[in-house]
């Protein structure tokens, strides 16, 4: 790839990916699993409730156990685990992993091993704080990621609608979900269109003027293309609230599954204490 052209082509590579991301996220909702068998409002309880047992355990086994748990729920969904290893367990590693890093020199406690100097000192409860944060941070974020995943995120707004969400608040969630991809793609749009015109080597301060250009013209059109869509929308008859054909319905399997759940956490919660 050139290097005088990068930014503007890894910046559409990356718009392309997004896209591609989104798709195969719909793509999976609607592959037949165990967690698309359920109703969604039950998908929605049942996997935020684990992530909120796994943020108050403090038992590294019981982490363990939930990660477990959410591997398995994957592989029965039909969710790729190289994709969850390649996009969500080596990002969230390498993030959380700094974060944690200090805790394993500055927590007090017996040393385990020394860096360099006897000043650098690695103790036993460090290690133990640094694991425990990043084994919650990869376990949460695995449950999250099912959720999106395993369930169309118009569905996941009906849900939250249906436990009180105020309807401004699903309606900004499922507006801003929808055009952002729109925007994406017509920046991607704009950028390859601008390559494929360019003759020759552009200047550093060419390149910069082209994307500050790109970036002014995306705002103008996502200011033009807002009020387009909240008139058009008006004018359908649109009052601010999110409409489904589909209603969700409660059937035998949602409820067991929804005390399989709740089981689970409160097993996870009294054991992790």
């Amino acid at each position: 790839m050139n290097r005088h052209r990068g930014f503007a082509t890894e910046t559409a590579v990356d718009f392309a990916r997004a896209l591609s991301r989104a798709l195969v996220a719909e793509h999976i909702a609607r592959q037949p699993g165990l967690l698309q068998s359920l109703d969604p409002r039950v998908r929605l309880v049942g996997l935020l409730s684990l992530v909120i047992v796994v943020t108050l355990s403090r038992k590294l086994m019981v982490i363990g156990l939930l990660f477990l748990l959410a591997v398995v729920l994957a592989v029965l969904s039909r969710v790729s685990i190289v994709a969850l290893a390649t996009r969500v367990w080596l990002i969230v590693l390498g993030f959380t992993g700094v974060i944690a890093l200090p805790a394993l020199f500055l927590t007090p406690g017996d040393p385990a091993a020394t860096l360099g100097t006897e000043s650098l000192v690695i103790t036993r409860q460090g290690i133990a704080t640094a694991s425990l944060l990043v084994a919650r941070v990869q376990t949460a974020v695995t449950f999250t990621t099912l959720l999106v995943l395993c369930t169309g995120w118009i569905h996941v707004l009906k849900a939250l609608r249906t436990f009180g969400l105020p309807p401004e608040v699903i309606l900004m969630l499922a507006m801003t979900h929808r055009y952002i991809y729109l925007l994406v793609e017509a920046t991607g749009q704009m950028l390859e269109s601008r390559l494929s015109r360019t003759v020759g080597v552009l200047q550093g301060r060419e390149r910069r003027r082209m994307t500050t250009r790109t970036a002014g013209v995306v705002l103008s059109k996502s200011i033009t293309l807002s009020n387009e869509v909240f008139l058009a929308m008006q004018s359908r008859g649109f009052r601010g609230d999110v409409q489904l054909l589909a209603e969700h319905r409660m059937g035998a399997w949602d409820y067991l599954g929804l005390l399989a759940f709740l089981g689970v956490g409160v097993l996870s919660v009294w054991a992790g204490r």
